[in-house]
């Protein structure tokens, strides 16, 4: 396990190497990436043990996944070099086994939970010992296959789930409230009986602490309250979730990250 103080440092290296993947691959979804790394890499560098698993749900952010492996040894720079490319095994969305770390093919919004309860349902009939994480987006969360699947874990108490929530308030082509308005997301998610907790997902502390295993013995659902493109010059902009960078806004993107991860 590392400290806080060396994830920060891994953080900054992993963000410059997920700007200039986009750059050289000329491919969007920056915003996605960039608001969930912080999760992805706590979770499998401070909170994951080797017999856990994990699904993005999120598929769109396949290329933070794909750091986050490369940062644990798991994918080689070469690896890294063939994303977005003809006849590659990294593509813009998780493409299932061929890659280290992936067990299926996911990015058709609100598939991803359904399959980790299954897999949370799996070892607890057959009495393994371990944990089923899960990363979903919060717009995600408009598909009805996502509350079926939280219905099903709360009613089979399945305390070996937990669910993240990428809670960056902008979808595809507009903020998550202009799309469907509701109650708060973290009241609906508690009404259905689950553990809920909702922290600062760029709060590496707050993070680590958020998934602590409930006592309650029930599902986690621990909402990340993010930034879409956190940390950089389009931060929190719509355009964040398809824009492709041109080299002025590469460069300037890598002074933000130099600036704001000053250790």
């Amino acid at each position: 396990m590392r400290s806080i103080k060396k994830i920060c440092a891994l953080l900054k290296k992993v963000k410059k190497r997920l700007l200039k993947l986009h750059f050289d691959t000329n491919t969007g979804h920056i915003g996605g990436n960039f608001s969930c790394i912080d999760t992805l890499i706590v979770l499998h560098h401070l909170v994951m043990k080797s017999s856990d698993r994990f699904i993005l749900s999120k598929g769109h952010s396949a290329a933070a996944l794909y750091l986050t492996l490369w940062s644990m040894g798991k994918i080689s720079e070469e690896d890294l070099e063939t994303y977005a490319k003809d006849n590659t095994f990294f593509a813009c969305h998780p493409s299932g086994a061929k890659v280290p770390g992936l067990l299926f093919h996911t990015g058709s919004l609100g598939h991803g939970f359904s399959l980790a309860t299954g897999l949370a349902m799996a070892a607890k009939h057959k009495k393994i010992n371990r944990q089923i994480f899960c990363l979903c987006s919060d717009g995600e969360w408009q598909e009805g296959s996502c509350w079926e699947a939280l219905a099903f874990a709360v009613h089979h108490k399945l305390k070996n789930l937990t669910i993240l929530i990428d809670e960056n308030g902008l979808q595809g082509f507009n903020r998550v409230s202009e799309v469907i308005s509701g109650t708060d997301l973290k009241e609906r998610i508690a009404a259905f009986g689950a553990c809920v907790r909702r922290v600062d997902g760029h709060n590496l502390l707050e993070i680590k602490k958020g998934l602590t295993p409930p006592a309650s013995g029930k599902p986690l659902v621990l909402i990340l309250k993010t930034l879409k493109g956190h940390g950089l010059h389009f931060e929190n902009l719509l355009e964040s979730h398809y824009l492709p960078l041109t080299e002025t806004q590469y460069n300037m993107a890598l002074k933000k990250i130099d600036e704001d991860l000053k250790l």
